[in-house]
């Protein structure tokens, strides 16, 4: 047996026997639910593992997500849908979406020249940081296609003008589909995806922009931060929505700069944050630990 063989199975062995139920759950404030909802796991096996709530008084507006280990949990899948939402979905009006952990999610990386976040998002999956697969790259340029090769992902390079970019996202929606992918991740893909792009994959797309929104927009942000001779700059995470660089908000960080910076060290400064905040924000999307209500993010602990 060899040695990446063995450590897939303990891998899988591990998995398997630390698989949870996640429930994310959004309505109006009322008396009574973290009880019920808690009840109900208790009363069909379930160790919880982790609880966290938030109440927005001003909204009155009630979020939760709790998670519990399903080892000796009576229910599968589908009949904890079934009895979750007549016994309590409904009685609370909820909205609420149930996960399984144990089969890894399925990323997309859509790339351009830069390729930064490409490698920082790699070098997570491939050291086993993220339990995800990563079986597609797609870009529109060429740059990218030697790492692919590296790390041994699928690459395809679908260049992008204004009279084929129908017919190429066509063929990046078959590539997703036929790869069974749950999240695509915009790792500096310098492409504006459509409309219909988005409908399809609502909630489902990251980004990673290069500013703390909203904030020097345009192709050079850091000659026009250095020029202004600003003392932060910024990176932001959010899911993609038809209004351009507007999407809810998942992670943002800054770093202080000095009139020492120089473009070359700004850039680079620029580059570092970008990595961290995109892999923090894919982090908690894979931890299902990110809620969108009105075009807002609830992060969960």
């Amino acid at each position: 047996m060899s040695t990446n063989y063995a450590d897939s199975c303990i891998k899988l062995n591990i998995m398997q026997q630390n698989q949870q139920a996640i429930l994310l759950i959004h309505c109006e404030d009322q008396p009574g639910i973290i009880a019920a909802v808690t009840d109900f796991v208790h009363q069909h096996g379930g160790n919880i593992i982790d609880l966290d709530q938030h109440t927005d008084t001003l909204r009155n507006k009630f979020y939760m997500r709790i998670s519990w280990d399903t080892a000796h949990f009576d229910l599968d899948t589908s009949a904890i849908n079934k009895q979750f939402s007549e016994q309590l979905a409904d009685r609370f009006s909820m909205n609420w979406n149930l996960y399984t952990t144990g089969k890894p999610m399925r990323l997309a990386l859509f790339v351009s020249k830069q390729l930064h976040c490409l490698y920082d998002i790699l070098g997570r999956w491939q050291t086993n940081e993220w339990e995800v697969e990563i079986p597609l790259i797609i870009s529109n340029h060429t740059d990218a296609e030697h790492v692919s090769a590296k790390f041994n992902i699928d690459f395809h390079h679908l260049p992008i003008t204004k009279e084929n970019k129908q017919e190429q996202e066509v063929k990046q929606q078959e590539l997703l589909n036929d790869h069974s992918i749950d999240l695509v991740v915009l790792a500096r893909y310098m492409q504006i995806l459509s409309g219909d792009f988005i409908d399809a994959w609502r909630n489902r797309i990251i980004n990673i922009h290069h500013s703390f929104l909203p904030a020097f927009p345009g192709a050079r942000p850091y000659h026009s931060a250095y020029e202004r001779g600003v003392k932060i700059i910024g990176a932001t995470s959010h899911y993609v929505t038809e209004d351009l660089d507007e999407g809810p908000i998942i992670e943002q960080d800054i770093v202080r700069v000095t009139h020492r910076d120089d473009i070359e060290r700004l850039v680079r400064k620029g580059r570092d944050l970008e990595t961290l905040v995109l892999s923090r924000a894919v982090w908690k999307h894979i931890q299902h630990k990110t809620l969108v209500t009105d075009n807002r993010t609830i992060i969960f602990n």
